[in-house]
């Protein structure tokens, strides 16, 4: 397992990450604490989950349970320091969180303290806003983003009020570093902008969808990645699945989340399809398993801070573990970039 600083900070973490979303739906409470001590005898140190969590689906009754899972085997093991720990409180508008209270001073203070509660810890290592209050281009919504709705002066007021809120949970201890999600380059910017007015956390990772399948991050967020110092979150880095193979038009294997998420967030589409079998078939003529090609491939960006992966069986998760310890060819990776001209966009 290799390890790298998260952007400015000293979280030197794995550029793998556990992801926990399925913890409390698909997956026991038993079962996340088993996926815990297998990622970190395999190197693993970065644990990320959320307020929200669990997903698949998301239920008001179940909000924060997944946080309540980890905070558990913190308890029951000790083991809080052998783990940088990253949490996420919801942004305005999913009903089933705090009913869509938007990020504020007051909502940031009594959220973050519900998590630590939850978590049974003193501090989160990394915390993160899962999405903005102005809306953000993520999860498909990038066909029809429009951002000259937004209130210019009502995000600077809520991002100088929640920064100072952000500097007293820092100098309180509570929180030790600050991430965005689902983040745009100007949103990320303004935020640094803002935490340098008052003396805040400056924004040290963003937590944006990034695959073979996805690849928005390419560009601006790249290039503000270099420039701001901000390392990638890459969540979804398997498509959700997708480059695994194991989805058909059509099918979804029992149990898995597209039997339960059928359009898996808005990713199945027509031309979903052939870019996954150009993948697939690439992967197979090198030898190589098509889940464990994409998330090595994730690994080679070069703005990449770590890659979140999940796993709701104990061979998915070894074989994504397993992707820390491959190289891919550079004959395979031109036919990546290949394949990714012939299918820039499939969902």
């Amino acid at each position: 397992m290799k390890y790298r600083y998260l952007g400015t900070s000293d979280l030197k973490v794995s550029e793998l990450c556990l992801g926990s979303m399925t913890w409390g739906s698909q997956n026991t409470e038993d079962e996340g604490h088993r996926q815990i001590e297998i990622a970190l005898d395999r190197g693993v140190n970065f644990i990320d989950t959320a307020e929200l969590y669990p997903t698949n689906p998301v239920r008001a009754e179940t909000v924060g349970n997944t946080e309540i899972i980890i905070g558990n085997w913190f308890e029951k093991t000790g083991r809080r320091g052998d783990v940088i720990l990253a949490s996420k409180i919801a942004g305005h508008g999913n009903p089933n969180v705090r009913g869509g209270e938007p990020i504020t001073a007051k909502t940031l203070r009594s959220v973050l303290d519900d998590a630590l509660n939850r978590l049974k810890t003193d501090y989160i290592d990394l915390y993160q806003f899962h999405w903005p209050n102005r809306g953000a281009y993520s999860f498909r919504q990038n066909w029809r983003y429009d951002p000259s709705k937004q209130d210019r002066e009502a995000v600077a007021e809520n991002m100088a009020e929640v920064m100072e809120e952000l500097k007293s949970a820092r100098q309180a201890g509570k929180i030790r570093h600050f991430g965005l999600s689902n983040e745009s380059a100007w949103g990320t910017i303004a935020w640094n902008r803002a935490a340098e007015l008052v003396g805040g956390p400056r924004v040290v990772s963003v937590q944006n969808e990034y695959s073979l399948l996805c690849r928005l991050y390419d560009t601006d967020m790249a290039e503000m990645s270099h420039h701001e110092r901000v390392g990638l979150m890459a969540f979804s880095p398997i498509g959700a699945g997708l480059l695994s193979g194991k989805y058909k038009p059509g099918y979804a294997p029992p149990g898995s989340r597209g039997s339960i998420t059928t359009d898996l967030g808005g990713r199945v589409t027509p031309r979903v399809y052939p870019a996954v079998d150009a993948y697939v078939e690439l992967a197979s003529q090198h030898g190589l398993d098509p889940a464990r090609m994409a998330l090595a491939w994730v690994l080679t960006r070069p703005f990449l801070g770590s890659a979140i992966f999940g796993a709701t069986s104990e061979a998915q998760l070894d074989n994504a573990l397993a992707a820390a310890e491959l190289t891919l060819a550079p004959e395979l990776l031109t036919a990546i970039d290949r394949i990714h001209k012939e299918h820039p966009m499939p969902y």
